[in-house]
């Protein structure tokens, strides 16, 4: 069995390959930026979902639309519990969190 490695397609395999293995920096700017892109797209698919502007959900919550947009916004990084509690509580649902190993390998170790 060669030790070869096999040619992918994948352009992120490829991405991940060249630029990120073995980067622990590289490895935690991506890990904060996925983070962060995850709660503005959980927020924005939630307000659509619930049929909302930003404004309506905004005048839910008690703050202003501007506030909605940057919580939706992947650059945004200020993201507190206490303002997705808000956001849940509005439209009648809850914040659940879940803890997801970073890499299966090495899952709870």
């Amino acid at each position: 069995m060669s030790n070869e490695q096999k040619p992918t397609s994948s352009a992120a395999e490829i991405m991940h390959r060249r630029y990120i293995k073995g980067e622990k920096k590289r490895l935690k700017y991506i890990e904060k930026e996925r983070e962060r892109v995850e709660i503005a797209q959980k927020i924005y698919e939630l307000r659509i979902q619930v049929g909302l502007t930003q404004q309506e959900l905004a005048k839910r919550v008690g703050t202003r639309q501007s506030v909605i947009s940057r919580l939706e916004s992947a650059d945004y990084s200020g993201h507190t519990q206490k303002m997705l509690q808000k956001i849940a509580h509005a439209v009648h649902c809850y914040v659940s969190i879940e803890f997801v190993p970073q890499n299966k390998q090495f899952a709870y170790v």
